[in-house]
């Protein structure tokens, strides 16, 4: 019986519009029965046999993945990057690939608004002090008047630097595609580092940029800037990192993704680091935009070669 499965940690079928048809046509449904992020043996072993379609999360489809998956015909990710799916080896075996780029733009650049606010304002260092008793306000700084600089001018970086300038913060760019954007100076990389405030990633993992952000890069930082990483881990060297707070040469860092997930390395004994779960897309809203998307493309495509 052919199946559609879904990899996602989560999913909400009842974002599946065609399911009845689905039913009807006896195409079954299947979960990620883990509710975490699957390995390769996991993936492998759910697309095996019969899976003609895939709605992917963050798992690992590279081609050995794929070439196992004799059946696969169409993979639809719940997200933007597609840097865990070789596209080649998809394109080899004729298996079409979607994303959902629009909807995650506002959720990501909230939780990144987010994250620079807590630094600055130190909430959960506050926080974490109460919990232990101690009451002590401390004094933080403004986002008003800082200079970020946003690496990075895609849909989520340019969403960034609309809701910086309701905050009445200057934005600097660097982006190796785009060059203009109204109100904003786009600079070098190395510009960017020295004259930022607060430091933003928003660029996919690519081999190219893996540890763009690497010792060299944080030491021409300002010291007592920030540095914000919403976008993938390995983009940053997390040891040259952990060195710079360690010596306040950088004096916080708040990070949504790592090189191994979950996390469980040294930064986490760091208080000036702030640390959230791989959840940039993680608003109800835009989940639901998101797999709705996904579900309706990965159908759409499956009918359109008679699969359906």
């Amino acid at each position: 019986m052919p199946r559609i499965v879904i990899n996602t940690s989560t999913f909400d079928l009842l974002n599946i519009d065609d399911l009845p048809v689905l039913e009807k046509a006896g195409i079954t449904v299947e979960t990620n029965p883990f509710g975490r992020k699957l390995t390769v043996s996991e993936t492998e072993d759910r697309l095996r046999d019969d899976a003609i379609g895939l709605i992917a999360g963050l798992e690992p489809l590279n081609a050995e993945v794929l070439s196992s998956a004799k059946r696969l015909r169409a993979i639809a990710r719940v997200g933007i990057g597609l840097d865990t799916v070789d596209l080649a080896a998809a394109k080899e075996r004729g298996i079409a690939v979607f994303n959902t780029p629009e909807p995650p733009a506002q959720a990501v650049a909230e939780l990144t608004i987010g994250h620079m606010l807590d630094m600055l304002r130190n909430i959960t260092r506050v926080d974490r002090a109460i919990r232990t008793g101690e009451w002590k306000g401390q004094f933080g700084r403004l986002l008003a008047g800082k200079t970020v600089g946003v690496v990075g001018f895609g849909r989520i970086g340019r969403r960034v630097a609309e809701l910086l300038d309701a905050f009445g913060a200057r934005v600097i760019a660097h982006d190796s595609i785009v060059s203009n954007a109204s109100g904003v100076q786009f600079v070098t990389l190395t510009e960017l580092l020295t004259a930022s405030d607060i430091v933003t990633l928003h660029i996919p993992y690519t081999t190219e940029n893996h540890h763009l952000i690497g010792g060299d890069e944080i030491a021409k930082m300002r010291g007592g800037s920030y540095l914000v990483n919403i976008a993938r881990g390995g983009i940053v060297d997390e040891d040259a990192l952990r060195s710079a707070l360690i010596s306040n040469h950088l004096a916080g860092a708040a990070l949504d993704c790592f090189e191994v997930e979950p996390y469980t390395g040294p930064l986490k004994e760091l208080d000036n680091v702030v640390m959230t779960a791989h959840m940039g897309t993680y608003a109800m809203e835009t989940r639901a935009q998101m797999e709705r998307q996904a579900a309706a493309q990965l159908i759409a495509h499956l009918r359109k070669i008679g699969e359906i």
